[in-house]
């Protein structure tokens, strides 16, 4: 059992059902691979697994940290090899699940990030610049100084713009250039789900309708009463961000929803910059296709034997 089992692919396209499914199979524990669901109290506007589906199978890394918290890709990773290896130790399989790319890959690839301590300075300065100038202006600026490292990184998440700049001006070099790969030791399947993008998208609509019938406002609202700021950047995601806009009277429900729905979109096609239909290291499959079951089911045997 020393290997691992990714499933990957964009938001909404059933990753978390084709994991409990697997489970029913084989004996698994699920990693999650996504980097909100990492929040607590932020439940139904991260589509995190049910309770009920917990049980059914352990998971890892859902709810580790307060949404006023630090979290970056070095503490994913240290956290994340921790849950590899104990459910590794345990004879079980583990299954890497999630839509993010930059945490699937650092763990498939063995990315070592450069161990750049913060400059709380220049992060400041950084800040500042991006609250009165836009992120979009230092989003150029990386363009310039690193264009690999830019490719992976969506222009509003200024977070690890920011970091990326800090790296470069601390040490000089682009970050890209910093990064050393060291491959797992153990083996490791990718499995990809992906789907025609008009019933992706409908997807992902439907699900957000489905997420305010379930209470996504009063989640929010509720984050809001517990004093967590409106401008951190787990607040400032995909649906938080436009639903607190609601609450403040700045935006209506419908208005918010269509933002919401745009942005999603917009988050599918960067994450499909990670996860290339075309790339050979990942069996790709259409997970409305019943036949398709089976032969992941298969997939998975062999390359256990």
């Amino acid at each position: 059992m020393q290997c691992l089992i990714a499933i990957v692919g964009p938001t909404a396209v059933g990753k978390s059902e084709l994991a409990l499914y697997l489970s029913q199979y084989f004996p698994t524990e699920i990693v999650g691979a996504d980097s909100r669901q990492v929040y607590r109290y932020m439940d139904i506007g991260t589509n995190k697994p049910t309770l009920a589906e917990r049980a059914m199978t352990p998971h890892h890394l859902i709810g580790i940290i307060a949404p006023d918290e630090d979290f970056n890709l070095a503490m994913y990773q240290k956290l994340a090899s921790g849950a590899i290896n104990t459910i590794q130790q345990k004879n079980k399989i583990p299954l890497l699940v999630g839509g993010s790319g930059l945490y699937i890959w650092s763990l498939i690839e063995g990315w070592r990030m450069p161990q750049v301590a913060p400059n709380p300075k220049l992060r400041h300065d950084l800040e500042r610049r991006a609250k009165k100038e836009g992120s979009n202006i230092l989003y150029k600026e990386l363009q310039q100084i690193d264009p690999l490292a830019v490719i992976k990184i969506l222009p509003s998440n200024t977070r690890r713009i920011i970091r990326a700049l800090e790296i470069y001006h601390v040490t000089g070099q682009p970050p890209s250039q910093l990064q050393i790969k060291k491959t797992p030791d153990f083996p490791i399947l990718s499995i990809g789900l992906t789907l025609e993008r008009t019933m992706l998208y409908d997807r992902i609509d439907c699900r957000l309708h489905k997420m305010v019938q379930d209470g996504l406002i009063k989640e929010v609202d509720n984050l809001l009463k517990r004093g967590y700021s409106s401008t951190l950047p787990a607040m400032t995601s995909i649906g938080y961000k436009q639903i607190i806009q609601f609450i403040q009277g700045k935006l209506s429900l419908p208005l918010a929803m269509e933002q919401i729905k745009h942005q999603t979109h917009r988050l599918v096609r960067h994450q499909y910059t990670w996860f290339k239909p075309g790339d050979r290291r990942i069996h790709w499959f259409n997970p409305t296709e019943d036949s398709n079951r089976g032969k992941m089911i298969e997939l998975v045997r062999n390359f256990l034997t």
